[in-house]
């Protein structure tokens, strides 16, 4: 589980990005971090150097979640722990009424070199664009 460094994640890399509203979510643990894992192999044979997944959560949390989701290397699990990163590219979702606050969006990125190539915004937080599958067929 990684504090956000941006220049050491993305400066001179090609990076799959993925954010989700929140860890042990049902939509998030048993659909979308799964996939980026079991397509972990096909996505970076096409040239990609880190596979990211962003969470405003704290880094105790994101740990426990990669843990509990056997991640091992495959996820670079990224804390935006204030939405500091997530407030910056307006990637922020209320979610107050349930009770879960100002989280992130659920999407996937490709980052290529500090350059944003590909965005799969759900615009929300459904889940029908930012999939492992869709992004692998993007690539």
């Amino acid at each position: 589980v990684k504090d956000l460094g941006f220049e050491e994640i993305f400066s001179g890399k090609k990076v799959v990005l993925f954010a989700v509203p929140g860890c042990f979510t049902p939509t998030c643990s048993e659909q979308h971090l799964p996939g980026f894992i079991e397509l972990h192999d096909q996505i970076k044979e096409k040239g990609i150097d880190t596979i990211a997944c962003l969470a405003v959560n704290d880094p105790f949390v994101m740990k426990a979640w990669a843990d509990s989701s056997k991640v091992s290397d495959k996820i670079l699990m990224l804390a935006d722990w204030d939405g500091s990163f997530t407030k910056a590219i307006e990637m922020t979702l209320d979610l107050s009424d349930p009770g879960l606050g100002v989280r992130s969006s659920r999407y996937s990125m490709l980052v290529d070199h500090g350059v944003v190539k590909i965005l799969n915004d759900e615009k929300g937080g459904g889940y029908t664009i930012s999939s492992a599958q869709k992004m692998l067929e993007s690539l």
